[in-house]
């Protein structure tokens, strides 16, 4: 693949008003299949008519985007990072910050791989420095909280104009990124990631987005259909909050039970028919996460014990990434996720002894690989 010099700047056409785009708010996350064209425009019947064949295009077949955003950088390429880079790359011009060299190597050399429910290959530039990189216009930070931090760091002083899409778990990424804009994003899409440059797209379900402080909605709309077009699953809301406390317990809970139960995300977290039944404490964690949410003002979006019961139903086997991390003997997101909700318990005065119990055991199973 022929690699422009960074500094090297195209000309770009004149930028066409932005569409506003309107979610479709009978669609759950978990629930039906979301096509591309559930995302409707005014005066226009389908967003993605034009696009629909992204879905079958190989890697040499990058179709524009129409609404203004030509270049994107994923930062942070493991499974979510590599499903939206390799996806995007085919509407828009992609580039990946990654941590290693070796990794950067392997997208430069071979581009990404998309297996499973889409099948192609993606051309996409990468680096371990920002300043190799072209300057986008949307960043979509994809790194797990326990590597935010860091991620920011990278970022700063560089890519000013760029918007900045975070896509973590729990509560509190936006404020890592002052002074940008920035889209709160939160994701349901999950899958396996094979190698450096191979991912398998497995859960193909949406990414909730909104906006944060005081970027504009009319934004959020625009990256929500740059999604779509690509082939993954979006949806844009003026108030991401309550999808992203119905996102927070339902990871609150059902990460941190598979984590200390050493099960996937499987039938066992919904049953309720006995008395030892997992899904009876399953339950119980929800419902004290709702009583945090309603005295926080926050009206759900929907009921994180139908989400899990909804995600238990769909056959397959899911790892949540905190048990994938337990095994590893890696640090958790337990306190980015469980520790968000457990402090924010204690603000509004709302007893969580649940998830206050699995907050300290996850904390405790961290500390048992640490060296004396």
């Amino acid at each position: 693949m022929a690699r422009a010099d960074p500094q090297d700047e195209r000309p770009r056409p004149a930028r066409r008003r932005r569409d506003r785009f309107r979610p479709d708010p009978g669609r759950a996350a978990l629930g039906g299949p979301l096509r591309p064209g559930d995302l409707l425009r005014p005066g226009a019947s389908r967003l993605a008519l034009g696009r629909r064949s992204a879905r079958a295009r190989g890697s040499g077949d990058r179709v524009p985007a129409e609404d203004g955003i030509e270049r994107v950088c994923v930062i942070g390429a493991g499974v979510i990072g590599s499903l939206f880079a390799g996806h995007l790359g085919r509407v828009a011009e992609v580039s990946v910050l990654t941590r290693r060299e070796e990794h950067a190597r392997a997208l430069n050399e071979h581009g990404l791989t998309v297996s499973g429910r889409h099948d192609f290959v993606t051309p996409v530039r990468a680096a371990a420095d920002p300043a190799e990189l072209p300057e986008p216009e949307l960043a979509i930070v994809a790194t797990k909280t326990t590597e935010l931090e860091a991620a920011a760091g990278r970022l700063e002083g560089v890519w000013p104009g760029a918007a900045v899409m975070t896509v973590q778990n729990g509560l509190g990424a936006e404020a890592v990124f002052p002074g940008r804009r920035v889209i709160s994003a939160v994701t349901f899409m999950s899958g396996t990631r094979h190698s450096d440059a191979h991912v398998e797209y497995i859960l193909d379900t949406e990414t909730w987005l909104g906006p944060s402080g005081d970027t504009p909605f009319e934004l959020v709309e625009e990256v929500a259909g740059l999604i779509v077009a690509s082939g993954l699953k979006a949806r844009a809301f003026d108030d991401l909050r309550p999808a992203q406390w119905s996102k927070l317990i339902f990871n609150a809970t059902v990460n941190a039970v598979a984590a200390l139960s050493g099960l996937p995300h499987d039938h066992h977290f919904a049953e309720r028919e006995r008395l030892g039944d997992l899904g009876n404490l399953v339950f119980d964690l929800v419902e004290e996460g709702k009583r945090v949410a309603s005295a926080a003002g926050v009206d759900l979006h929907e009921d994180p014990w139908e989400m899990n019961v909804l995600a238990t139903q769909r056959g397959s086997r899911h790892y949540p990434s905190m048990l994938e991390d337990v095994e590893a003997r890696r640090p958790t997101e337990i306190e980015h996720i469980t520790g968000a909700l457990v402090r924010e318990a204690a603000r509004v005065g709302v007893p969580v002894p649940l998830h206050a119990a699995l907050y300290s055991l996850v904390k405790g199973r961290e500390a048992s690989w640490e060296p004396d």
